[in-house]
């Protein structure tokens, strides 16, 4: 029988690799919970429209890279592509429009039809944040600067970037898509079928081009500087001001673009060096017009994602699992009164193991195998007694502690 494999462009999270998963995804946790967010958790799947509508008819995920089929009931479905999407079609079936702010943290895997390749995966994870409801540059500061707090207590901020640009504000964008049609009208027997296809919808989906030849023509485009309206521009620059009082260093980067209508203001990007040309580690914006899109108010908003396996890659070593006590007895009798003792320093939060056979010897050998700290010997006499050997399996030392008192001692 041929051996099964894991199904292409997905893996398992096993071991260290989980380790560092977890890590990642807990230090987030308890990052987001000081700056008041709640975590909301959204159905994996979701109607289609849900994403086609909100992505972008003309974007690579919505035209390549979803996992959309019809269910038994002739129902259009579509594998969660990202988080934000679902986050803002949960506040608006849950009647939340008229609740806000809403602080909403997320994690949880997502699905694209990509090539695989190092920290890309067809079934991925992410773990995102969105603050729905000011619109004030304060909002977009708070984000970015729970996600560079996030990096910090990683400890992998020294190997990120952050690069910031703006949208601008309706007027702003329209101006810009002004010029860049212009331009790119101007390169189009250069462009790639892709851009091509977005040249007339929307030339600034262009500027997020991968395709070398397109690069080349983005590298001599207008940016957005020139464009902004003065209400846009103080904008930008009262976010900037904001960021520096968060103490977040950032560089500018004209390039960076979310090319969907209901994208303005704030793009940013957590970039490093350490992971080839999947650079990117945490990204987001201010999509201002995405709840409208679900049908709810208009409702500003501004958050980011993040790939939980690219912040674990990046992780200088995983955490250590905690190192287990060893409960030992001796015979058949000392195994029945075992088992209240391993319960009790399960209880006291105490990771204990008790092997399901053999000797004293094997047992021990079992115990150093699984890096256990302790090992607690339990005999007829011990029972009689009211005490068990508590045995230290890194000094060698070993003591009789009453039954009592074993956890408190362990602890």
């Amino acid at each position: 029988m041929t051996n099964l494999q894991p199904a292409r462009g997905t893996h398992d999270l096993i071991g260290e690799e989980q380790r560092r998963f977890h890590y990642v995804v807990e230090t987030a946790r308890r990052v987001v919970a000081t700056y008041g967010f709640d975590e909301w958790m959204t159905p994996i799947f979701e109607d289609t429209r849900v994403f086609a509508r909100t992505l972008g008819e003309t974007s690579d995920v919505v035209t390549k890279e979803m996992y959309s089929f019809n269910d038994r009931g002739g129902e259009s479905i579509t594998l969660r592509p990202e988080g934000t999407a679902g986050v803002c079609r949960a506040l608006v079936s849950n009647g939340l429009t008229q609740s806000l702010p809403q602080k909403v943290f997320y994690a949880g895997p997502m699905f694209r039809y990509e090539r695989p390749q190092k920290g890309r995966y067809r079934q991925f994870h992410q773990l995102g944040m969105e603050l729905i409801g000011p619109a004030e540059p304060l909002a977009d500061a708070e984000v970015i600067a729970c996600g560079w707090d996030i990096l910090k207590t990683l400890n992998v901020a020294n190997d990120t970037v952050l690069e910031l640009n703006t949208l601008g504000d309706r007027e702003s964008r329209q101006a810009y898509r002004d010029a860049l049609l212009v331009y790119f009208t101007e390169h189009q027997g250069a462009l790639s079928q892709d851009s091509l296809a977005r040249l007339d919808r929307n030339p600034m989906r262009i500027l997020d081009s991968k395709d070398e030849a397109d690069r080349h023509i983005v590298a001599g485009a207008p940016t957005i500087g020139p464009y902004l309206t003065e209400a846009a521009s103080t904008f930008y620059a009262k976010l900037q001001d904001l960021l520096t009082m968060f103490g977040v260093p950032f560089r500018e980067n004209p390039r960076i673009v979310r090319g969907l209508d209901y994208y303005g203001h704030t793009a940013f990007e957590f970039v490093t060096a350490r992971l080839g040309a999947q650079g990117t580690v945490m990204a987001g914006g201010r999509y201002d017009g995405l709840v409208a899109e679900m049908g709810g108010p208009p409702t500003p908003a501004v958050g980011w994602a993040a790939g939980i396996e690219r912040l674990a890659m990046l992780l200088d070593a995983a955490p250590a699992s905690p190192a287990p006590v060893a409960v030992v007895p001796i015979g058949e009798a000392a195994e029945a009164a075992a088992i209240p003792i391993l319960q009790a320093l399960r209880a006291g939060g105490i990771r204990a193991e008790m092997a399901y056979r053999g000797n004293l010897k094997r047992r021990l050998e079992r115990a150093n195998r699984t890096g256990a700290r302790a090992a607690i010997i339990l005999g007829n006499d011990d029972i009689a007694s009211g005490v068990a050997q508590v045995k230290n399996l890194l000094t060698g030392t070993q003591e009789a502690v009453p039954i009592n008192q074993i956890a408190d001692r362990l602890r």
